[in-house]
């Protein structure tokens, strides 16, 4: 808890010190210190409730906190009403857990002093200033979370509590270093293999399956064969796009516009400079020196060109007399930049530094800004004011699109026509197959809602893009249930007819196994020597047989594996040993053994305190 209230304190914002204490403690059961324990309950753990205030808020709090590591993706994701179900049942589960592990610690008589209270609020730094106990800040954060200093301490009495069971169960995990290095040395092990592929397709093209086989796989696997919960959907759709397209500019009105914002068509001033150039190299004192005698020789009227030409490490410009080229305003360093449009035509400037060095920068000659003629800018300004008009009519069709569905919810006809647009439709789809000019998450949402496919209504206007939205109601809704025999038979017999090949294939896999193992080498095997674990170069299916065979004696050891396509025939000639573990490798793998572990204990803690206490859950949730 402390340390939560640690980190948000660094950014000084309340409402980031406040979402995470509600995440710290949204799970600890301590809402009850809040507010009244007279709601309904969402489960009862040996009579003790967890209600469902609780709940809701220990969900929001994780639905935050998904929203912020899986950002769009969520989005898509929490158009699935189970999915977002799943999500709080597993709340309610860590709800449970944290009550039980609560209710263990009260047993074994855990107990968490004032003093030790005390302690905790005045060594933490959230709470400090300058490395010490700051009373006053410490009741302004509080003040901040809108908490009194005593139910504050209650909650941590109850963090603190539950976190002494916790921490002295993980806390006695230990892994050995034999353990880890073990583990080590047989992740690093390499092995020689050779593999034989057998390709099922040559199978497949001469399966035979029976309308009788077809049938008898239909009966005895209808539960493959359940379709999900379809709809089809009629719709009106706005797209600002598609009144831009139609929407005519005159040339009056483009000229008119021009005139008004003429200023956005004048070209920048270009200014033809010349330089310099003297390069700090290991002494930028002298270069600094060398640059302002340089000024002071063209005060005194020396040539600007003949002074680049022999002075200047800009090789390239000297050859010109130091002539660079036309820039507008922004386009150099900002010191040149400032340099250059200050001078008048023929000025020279004083030294002026940027990184490249020490530079005397020349005026040559001034190109004044222009006005760009209506012509060259008039397709531009036109589509300017097609976008323009196009939001306009989009704006005002939207509130007629609102109003008009919102008044008349058992029809999208009056709707289209009041803005002047077509109903459309689609063909059936389920949660996993949207139309792609459709699949939005607020749209997949709002189509599989009980207002519009059970009640039959209209939606509420959904944004599909900026400047694009629509209002959708039922076409057909089909629950989900058995397809019949004539949908699925096709795919019934390419799966049987894929059965075949692959009972084929595995057949000559294993006569060709046979023949390995009475001594045949005339076999095209492909050789792999040093394979690891993680080789990309073969498949997968391949590497992992190859590294749950024996290691071999004699003579190889041989098997067969399942591929997606067929199968393999493999023979292992080697097993070599891990090549340079070390002790980073080997200390990494003791901490991950080591939270695996950990977690393990907390798991079966759980599991064991769930098994003999009495969880009811009267609402479903």
């Amino acid at each position: 808890m402390l340390e939560k209230i640690r980190d948000g304190s660094q950014g000084v914002i309340a409402k980031s010190i406040l979402v995470l204490v509600i995440l710290s403690f949204a799970f600890a059961g301590v809402s009850s210190y809040l507010g009244s324990t007279t709601d309904e309950p969402a489960a009862e753990v040996n009579g003790d409730m967890i209600t469902k205030a609780e709940l809701e808020q220990a969900y929001q709090s994780e639905r935050s906190r998904m929203e912020q590591q899986l950002g769009e993706m969520f989005a898509a994701l929490s158009a699935d009403e189970r999915y977002l179900e799943s999500i709080k049942q597993s709340v309610l589960e860590r709800l449970v857990a944290d009550k039980l592990i609560d209710q263990a610690a009260k047993t074994m008589g855990l107990r968490v002093s004032d003093e030790q209270i005390i302690n905790a609020v005045k060594t933490e730094p959230a709470f400090q200033t300058d490395g010490r106990f700051d009373n006053d800040r410490y009741q302004a954060i509080l003040r901040q979370l809108g908490y009194q200093p005593q139910a504050f301490r209650d909650m941590m009495r109850v963090d603190m509590t539950r976190r002494q069971l916790t921490a002295a169960l993980i806390g006695t995990e230990f892994v050995l270093p034999g353990e880890a290095k073990q583990l080590a040395e047989l992740q690093g092990q390499t092995r020689d293999v050779r593999y034989l592929l057998v390709d099922s397709a040559p199978f497949f093209a001469t399966a035979v399956v029976s309308d009788e086989q077809v049938k008898n796989y239909y009966d005895a696997n209808q539960g493959q064969f359940i379709s999900p919960e379809m709809v089809s959907l009629e719709y009106v759709e706005l797209n600002a796009a598609d009144f831009a397209k139609n929407s005519p500019v005159s040339d009056d009105e483009a000229r008119a516009y021009y005139e008004e914002h003429k200023v956005q068509y004048v070209s920048n001033e270009k200014r033809l400079a010349a330089h310099i150039l003297v390069m700090p190299g290991t002494d930028e004192a002298a270069a600094k020196t060398k640059a302002e005698d340089i000024v002071k020789q063209l005060d005194n009227g020396a040539d600007f060109a003949a002074l680049a030409k022999t002075h200047s490490d800009d090789t390239l410009s000297a050859e010109q007399g130091g002539k660079l080229d036309w820039f507008e305003p922004g386009v150099m360093d900002p010191s040149f930049d400032a340099a250059l449009f200050a001078l008048n035509k023929g000025q020279h400037s004083a030294v002026v530094k940027t990184d490249f060095g020490f530079h005397i920068i020349k005026l040559l000659d001034v190109q004044a800004g222009a006005t760009v003629p209506f012509d060259d800018v008039k397709a531009k300004i036109v589509a300017q004011l097609q976008d323009k008009h196009a939001v306009d009519q989009f704006y005002s069709l939207q509130s007629k699109l609102a109003d008009t569905s919102y008044e008349v919810p058992d029809t999208l006809s009056e709707t289209a026509k009041a803005v002047g647009v077509d109903v459309k439709t689609t063909t059936l789809f389920s949660r996993d197959n949207v139309p792609a000019a459709l699949n939005k998450p607020d749209l997949v949402k709002a189509a599989f809602s009980d207002t519009v496919m059970l009640k039959g209504l209209n939606s509420e206007v959904i944004e599909l893009e900026p400047n694009h939205v629509v209002v959708i109601r039922i076409k057909e809704h089909r629950d989900s249930g058995t397809m019949a025999l004539a949908e699925v038979k096709d795919s019934i017999v390419e799966r049987l007819k894929q059965e075949r090949a692959n009972d084929a294939a595995r057949a000559k896999a294993q006569e060709l196994m046979a023949q390995v193992k009475a001594g045949a080498t005339d076999l095209a095997f492909v050789s792999k020597v040093k394979l690891a674990r993680d080789a990309q170069d073969v498949d997968a299916a391949i590497v992992g047989k190859a590294f749950q065979m024996p290691t071999p004696s004699s003579t190889a050891v041989v098997d067969i594996v399942a591929l997606a396509n067929g199968y393999a025939v493999v023979a292992l000639d080697k097993v070599n040993a891990a090549e340079g573990v070390s002790d980073e490798l080997v200390n990494a793998l003791k901490q991950r053994l080591n939270a695996q572990y950990s977690e393990a204990d907390y798991r079966g803690l759980i599991d064991s305190l769930k098994a003999n206490a009495k969880v009811l859950y009267p609402v479903a949730e």
